[in-house]
């Protein structure tokens, strides 16, 4: 796993749990858009899976 892909899921994991002012698809799909501009091709759809299993 890539140190951006792990940021970006703990990141989007603690504003899950923890900020409750911020819905969960909001979360996830900013994970998943910062995915795309800093990580490889298939790190979008592996952060969207993984923060989707969580939920």
């Amino acid at each position: 796993m890539a140190k951006v892909d792990l940021a970006l899921i703990r990141l989007a994991v603690y504003e899950i749990k923890y900020e409750a002012d911020i819905p969960t698809g909001v979360a996830i799909n900013e994970a998943v858009e910062l995915a795309k501009i800093y990580s490889s091709d298939g790190a979008p759809s592996f952060v969207n899976g993984v923060l989707a299993k969580l939920v």
